[in-house]
């Protein structure tokens, strides 16, 4: 029997060294792998480039990184909840790749499949398809995208098993699927760790041929962006 757990997230984070690239999954704080983003922090890795599809808000998820200035570049579809990420992008300490939201899941699900790069329209005709190959199909102009490289996928499951099959739950089954098998080591945090064959086959939303760490998460924080509520 395959075993793919690691009793902590010091021994999931393993191997993480200065400059490297990393997939953080998650949408706006949902779904985010807290404990694996608080790890980073602690080691005080810097110069890491980082592609999620935001930067988290001032003081929790990415944000948290951002403080500290181990960012060295941010890539992703959506910036606007943070100010330090827009003060350090504005004074060139940070460096920013804009990048259109579905462009951002298929460049994850290309490099979790193995295709090198794909055809897309989005951005054609815009400062995205600077530098980029363009090519004509049934009358429609596309961009050619390559697919994302990245050493460590860190993402965020509801439940996981020691074989690393995940289930996400609700919202959280954003861009953690697709970045799943997308980097050299996927590392999972799972609400839940539970004995292989305890999961519902049918109810399995990723493999776990595509997860090479999973742990058991703790204090998990789960934060509303912003939250709202309506006057009475």
């Amino acid at each position: 029997m395959i075993k793919k757990t690691v009793p902590n997230v010091e021994e999931a984070l393993k191997g993480v060294k200065d400059g490297m690239t990393f997939m953080l999954g998650g949408f706006g704080l949902c779904g985010i792998p807290e404990n694996a983003i608080a790890q980073l922090v602690n080691l005080g890795i810097k110069d890491i480039i980082c592609i999620s599809n935001n930067a988290g808000v001032d003081d929790f998820g990415l944000g948290l990184l951002l403080q500290h200035k181990q960012i060295k570049k941010m890539i992703s579809s959506y910036v606007g909840e943070n100010d330090e990420f827009e003060r350090q992008m504005l004074s060139g300490e940070l460096e920013v790749e804009l990048t259109p939201q579905g462009t951002l899941a298929e460049k994850c699900r290309a490099a979790q499949s193995g295709f090198p790069a794909f055809y897309t329209p989005a951005g054609y005709g815009t400062e995205v398809a600077e530098g980029k190959e363009t090519r004509e199909f049934d009358g429609k102009m596309y961009v050619l995208e390559p697919a994302f490289k990245a050493d460590f996928s860190f993402v965020k499951a509801w439940k996981g098993d020691e074989a690393g099959n995940l289930i996400f739950k609700g919202t959280a089954r954003n861009f953690n699927p697709c970045m799943c098998g997308a980097a050299k080591i996927t590392v999972a945090e799972v609400e839940e760790l539970m004995p292989v064959g305890s999961l519902d086959p049918n109810e399995i939303h990723i493999s776990g041929i595509f997860v090479q760490r999973i742990f058991q998460g703790e204090h998990y924080e789960k934060r509303i962006e912003q939250r709202t509520v309506r006057s009475r």
